[in-house]
């Protein structure tokens, strides 16, 4: 016969929380419980009071947390969407540091709630990794701006203007006006094309024309046709800005004539310009001496030409190909493109000047000998 023998399990450890409990007043008498009791709950509503009293606290505390971070997030502009996440997120990491420290107060085992929550975690991670991953792409994107709402982006294979941001992934309108769904995800780690981040591009076209053309000639007349256009830059970015802005008020001028008569108002003069003018006219001039100063140790430019170009870029086979490229404001970039593309085509032939076909000229040698 084979004999199995149980293992023996130690009574203590397999006793529960109510047997170790009811085990502790085993051999006292009566009174002594009763004694024992009152005490237990004498104390058990010291911490019951101080656990109340860490809440409001707490509770206090979280709520002036929430009104700080909303002023900072409201006074930064930030994002709408972005704004209530981190604040959400806020609200709910105090409350459960707040409800875990109550626990511990109370005197219970706090241990096991966080391996509990620990576990749901790494579980809730693990099946939502891709989602977690489109919406760290969306904070991150909301945070660091690599493009805002209205901008004419290109990612991902799509190219479209940026109708809205979310959390987990943008939305961009394409030119025939469809709705295209990208993910976060992949555009917080790709390449982006943002073509609105810059006020001014650069258009570029190339000319083909005969081997017969004066090239002197051509390129005068190019440059003469780009030239003509108000909406190029003439040499520096920096006039066609100040230039453009001119425009605006003088337009905002004609439409609200009120306006010119409020600005041209006399500005009174403070007591302190008519008793210090020397002094103020000599801050200017240093502050404008520690200004080019700067710029020179800096060797930065404080205006780079942008002028109209016109170059012979390539001998092909049958024309010889000038780039033209000039400067525009973004909004201008491709009115400028199709309008030029127009004037070319239209005013090139007038002027003299020929667009060639692709042509192969054979040669036939009439000396050839020919089998019999």
């Amino acid at each position: 016969m084979i004999q199995t023998e149980l293992p023996q399990i130690p009574i203590a450890d397999g006793l529960s929380e109510g047997s170790k409990a009811f085990n502790e007043f085993k051999g006292l008498s009566f009174d002594d419980a009763i004694e024992k009791v009152a005490n237990g709950l004498v104390s058990f509503g010291f911490k019951l009071l101080i656990a109340i009293l860490v809440f409001y606290i707490g509770r206090f505390i979280i709520r002036k947390l929430y009104k700080m971070t909303l002023n900072v997030m409201t006074k930064r502009r930030m994002d709408a969407s972005l704004t209530t996440f981190v604040l959400s997120l806020i609200k709910m990491v105090l409350y459960f540091i707040l409800i875990i420290t109550i626990i511990g107060i109370l005197g219970i085992e706090t241990s096991s709630f966080l391996a509990i929550f620990a576990s749901a975690g790494v579980a809730i991670g693990m099946a939502l990794s891709g989602t977690l991953q489109n919406f760290a792409g969306g904070v991150l994107i909301l945070l660091l701006k690599p493009y805002k709402v209205g901008d004419y982006i290109e990612a991902q294979g799509y190219a479209g203007t940026v109708k809205s941001i979310q959390l987990f992934h943008t939305v961009i309108n394409t030119v025939d006006n469809k709705a295209i769904i990208i993910p976060n995800g992949g555009l917080s780690t790709g390449t982006i094309n943002n073509f609105s981040l810059e006020n001014y591009r650069r258009v570029d076209w190339t000319i083909c024309l005969s081997y017969d053309t004066d090239l002197e000639a051509a390129k005068r007349t190019l440059l003469e046709m780009v030239d003509a256009d108000e909406r190029i830059v003439k040499k520096y970015i920096e006039d066609d800005m100040k230039f453009r802005e001119e425009q605006a008020l003088e337009k905002e001028r004609e439409l609200h004539p009120e306006i010119l008569e409020h600005q041209e108002e006399v500005k009174p003069q403070h007591w302190w310009n008519h008793l210090f003018p020397r002094l103020k006219k000599r801050k200017k001039v240093i502050h404008q001496s520690l200004t080019e100063d700067v710029e020179m140790n800096a060797a930065i430019p404080v205006k780079v030409e942008r002028k109209p170009f016109v170059g012979l870029n390539e001998m092909a086979d049958s024309s010889i190909n000038l780039v033209v490229r000039a400067w525009t404001h973004s909004s201008n970039y491709w009115g400028v493109y199709f309008d030029m593309n127009e004037r070319f085509f239209t005013e090139l032939p007038k002027k003299g000047f020929s667009f060639p076909f692709p042509q192969l000229d054979v040669h036939f040698d009439g000396n050839v000998i020919r089998p019999q």
